[in-house]
């Protein structure tokens, strides 16, 4: 099946399913993991499962006795546990959502689940620290057969198949290039690589295909980062260095992306997303924003005497109104990526976001401070080295 079909296919499926929730089925169970004080539920990878017909939360865990109360009480849940694995062993629930933005603890997490016997997990975003780390957890979920998606949600976004399709019909001509930026605030440079530079590397090789290398150049107040500049990142990243970040990826495809990150750089968030460069116009995409996507037509190199217009994408097409009313709700409150995890074990395939794919990101990431160790030399991907580069 041609890759555009079956991602247009994959999600009306998955959102059909929302339209037969009043159906009579047995629920499966989901156990919710958080650490609060350690990344806490994520971006509300709890709550979420409260607004899913199919499923019945029995039991939370989360290691603060404090933060565990009230999640009992926030869940309207009767089981708490102080330990997840001992979670995992008393309830063995058909799903687990892994909520710690922390990534330091998402192997130990995945792999206890897998070992559990689950059938799906839900995952905080980034995927995990090290390229090492991303091999176990693809082969655990491989040999459990665990559906595991991850929660960047954009990448669940109906208006997606759309963009795609304006590509293939050659709407902005050939695509030159990939510019990406994170938000830029005062984790400019690895750290906002990291928490949300993956949102828009992993819908950059939506759109491109695979990376295959990597070169880029960290900084520190306008210098070259050095060894002594390394320090220990936050929210669980492992090693950082720099405060300033320039990277750009080859694809199989040829089409290169470019990712840039400074601190503090202007407007905050002015510029966390992506702009799809073509000959004939440009596509930009704001992360976590309605609608998701605008066109502007146009040679972008090319000065015009009278402004152009950009014309929104929804999941109706160039320039229709958005006929999904929650589609708010559907993107960033998770639902569109919950139904696609229902509906990927249902169907024994990988989620539209998938454990693969976080890999992937994870890659890309580790590939700019093994670039930048080299001296910016180019870096091929997969990395050889499955270590962090700066360990």
């Amino acid at each position: 099946m041609h890759r555009r079909t079956f991602i247009t296919s994959s999600l009306a499926a998955s959102l059909a399913l929302t339209s037969q929730a009043q159906q009579k089925t047995t629920p499966l169970t989901v156990a919710i993991i958080g650490h609060t004080g350690r990344g806490n539920y994520g971006h509300d990878l709890d709550n979420l499962w409260l607004n899913v017909p199919e499923v019945q939360i029995v039991a939370v865990s989360d290691p603060d006795p404090k933060g565990l109360a009230s999640a009992l009480q926030r869940l309207k849940v009767d089981r708490g546990f102080s330990s997840y694995q001992e979670m995992l062993a008393a309830v063995k629930p058909d799903l687990v959502s892994i909520g710690p933005r922390h990534i330091d603890q998402h192997r130990d997490m995945t792999l206890a689940a897998a070992a559990a016997g689950v059938k799906g997990i839900y995952m905080e975003k980034p995927f995990c620290r090290t390229p090492q780390e991303a091999d176990e957890i693809l082969k655990a979920c491989k040999e459990g057969n665990v559906k595991l998606a991850l929660a960047h949600r954009n990448r669940y976004h109906p208006a997606l198949p759309q963009v795609k399709k304006l590509l293939e019909d050659g709407t902005i001509g050939r695509l030159l290039e990939v510019r990406c930026r994170g938000k830029e605030d005062q984790r400019g440079g690895g750290l906002d690589l990291w928490v949300l530079g993956s949102h828009v590397l992993n819908l950059a090789v939506f759109f491109t295909g695979p990376a295959t290398e990597c070169s880029a150049t960290y900084l520190i107040n306008g210098k070259i980062a050095t060894r002594e500049n390394v320090f220990t990142g936050t929210e669980g990243v492992g090693p950082l260095l720099g405060n300033e970040l320039h990277a750009t990826y080859l694809t199989a495809a040829g089409i290169p992306i470019h990712f840039d990150s400074i601190q503090n750089a202007g407007e905050k968030n002015a510029g966390f997303g992506l702009q799809l460069v073509g000959s004939k116009g440009i596509i930009d995409l704001r992360i976590d924003e309605e609608p998701l996507a605008h066109l502007l037509p146009g040679n972008p190199f090319d000065p015009v005497s009278t402004p152009r217009q950009w014309t929104p994408i929804t999941s109706a097409g160039l320039n229709n109104v958005e006929p999904l009313k929650d589609i708010r709700k559907m993107v960033g409150g998770h639902m569109g990526a919950v139904q696609d995890l229902l509906a990927a074990i249902k169907e024994n395939r990988p989620p539209l976001c998938s454990a693969e794919e976080g890999a992937a990101t994870v890659e890309m990431i580790c590939a700019t401070f093994a670039s930048h160790v080299e001296g910016g030399k180019r870096v091929n991907l997969p990395l050889q080295s499955r270590t962090h580069p700066l360990a």
